[in-house]
């Protein structure tokens, strides 16, 4: 049977009749909102040790230390703030409440000013014992607040704190249903595009599958992971940076792979508005790379996220098909420079697409949303089907009707050949070296990397299967 969802009021109400939970509430920035929830359903006496809130800087500074950076909304304030408060937590009553389960809810925010300048975000996280005596969980989200209403934003907060320290309870055993019920009551309201679940009763729980789920359903279009596995956002490292993504199905990386990622990088760090010290890399998953047969498979994702992670690949997973979604993500951040990695033949595709859906009039305004002064598209070349001939960005066969466009765009650098490219490699198919990993066929290993030829058949990953003895 689905399990009902149960309104803000009576989770709040829940979770103070439970006499085995016990927490501060510390809230800065948009009003003490999630506490006040707890406060008006009753019952809060049995719940609430303290609540906080320290809106002025400089108490701020005192209570949780100094931000290097100066912004108080961020990952590491979040962080000071849970260890600042379960610290006290701990002292003070450790004593008196032996059999009581610990937390601190926190949250930093700024939400919309009345100038519509900040469109309001926040960092949220519940540090939380599910045990008496043993060490604490953190689960810690970031959130990009929609309503257009400052007095709406600080409702919305509220709702999503009451759904974080409730899905910390009674969903610790069901993490798609504790991703899927962050969401209740706010859908359109918000974007949760981080969450990250640490601590010794998850060990087994894997962040790369949580953001993958934050994106599957729908609670945003992109999320990001590191090469040790662990969520991370972009406001925390990419502000007005250089940026590259090259999308792929991965499935698996092959030396191919490992070329473009190469060749395109260094050449994109060698563009003139480009500081190489200032530039970053991503390879991106999308939900429709990740679909086999029909579905997403968290075998196959989490197989592809190793192999990734193991090149030291930084990961975006989205759900942008249309790469236009994905530079309008990545707005919020002032990227300096955008550099989108596309083979020849998905180019192909793109400039027929947008030829053969806007011969109404829109054709410019359609290309003119991909082109923009500060994004570049670098196109990776491939061998023609059925022939040795190198197809690049130059000799496309696009269609007669925009080919004066598609040339002034090759002109204009708006898109650029990549050069230096391996061409002795272009003959690996990705597709080819699956079958090839699935059926058992020797000479697969020579086509991807050392390492990742290992990790597959230490993993027996995309069904590994030993080489076959010739009879």
């Amino acid at each position: 049977m689905e399990k009902k969802i149960l309104d803000t009021d009576q989770k709040a109400l829940e979770i103070n009749l439970n006499e085995s939970l016990y927490g501060t509430f510390a809230e800065i920035g948009a009003g003490q909102e999630v506490a006040r929830i707890f406060f008006k359903v009753g019952a809060a006496a049995g719940t609430i040790a303290k609540t906080m809130s320290a809106y002025d800087k400089i108490y701020s500074d005192e209570i949780y230390g100094v931000e290097p950076s100066g912004r108080y909304v961020c990952e590491s304030r979040l962080y000071k703030m849970l260890d600042h408060e379960y610290g006290l937590l701990e002292e003070r009553l450790k004593e008196h409440r032996p059999e009581s389960n610990f937390f601190v809810f926190a949250d930093t925010v700024a939400a919309i000013n009345y100038h519509k300048t900040i469109k309001g975000n926040g960092w949220l996280g519940v540090r939380f014992q599910l045990s008496p005596h043993d060490r604490p969980n953190d689960l810690v989200i970031h959130v990009r607040m929609l309503d257009r209403d400052n007095q709406q934003q600080q409702s919305a907060i509220g709702i999503l704190g009451v759904n974080l320290l409730y899905a910390c309870y009674e969903f610790r055993d069901d993490p798609d249903a504790m991703v899927k019920s962050l969401m209740d009551g706010l859908h359109g309201r918000v974007v949760i595009d981080l969450i990250r679940l640490t601590g010794p009763d998850f060990t087994h729980v894997d962040n790369r599958y949580l953001s993958l789920l934050l994106v599957k359903h729908g609670l945003t279009e992109v999320a990001i992971f590191g090469p040790d596995g662990q969520s991370m956002h972009g406001s925390e490292f990419l502000y007005r940076k250089a940026l590259m993504v090259v999308r792929g199905n991965y499935r698996p990386p092959t030396l191919v792979s490992l070329d473009v990622i190469r060749s395109s990088f260094a050449q994109f760090k060698a563009e003139e508005e480009v500081d190489a010290d200032r530039a970053y890399i991503m390879t991106e998953l999308t939900l429709d790379n990740l679909m086999v047969d029909g579905e997403i498979r968290q075998d196959d994702f989490l197989n592809r996220a190793d192999l990734l992670c193991a090149m030291g690949q930084t990961v975006i997973i989205s759900n942008c098909r249309n790469h236009q979604r994905l530079i309008n993500y990545l707005e919020d951040f002032r990227i300096t420079k955008l550099g989108l990695v596309i083979g020849v033949r998905e180019l192909l595709e793109i400039v027929n697409e947008k030829f053969y859906q806007n011969r109404d009039g829109r054709l410019l305004v359609a290309f003119g949303e991909l082109f923009t002064r500060n994004i570049q598209i670098f196109a990776y070349p491939a061998l023609r089907e059925g022939s040795g001939e190198l197809m690049t960005g130059s000799n496309l066969p696009v269609p007669e009707g925009i080919r004066f466009l598609y040339r002034y765009l090759i002109d204009s650098e708006h898109i650029v050949e990549v050069v230096n490219f391996n061409r002795e490699l272009l003959h690996i198919m990705p597709q080819n070296v699956l079958h090839m990993i699935q059926s058992g066929e020797p000479g697969w290993e020579e086509m991807l990397p050392a390492n990742l030829a290992d990790l597959v058949k230490q993993k027996r990953m995309f069904g590994y299967r030993n080489q076959k003895v010739e009879s």
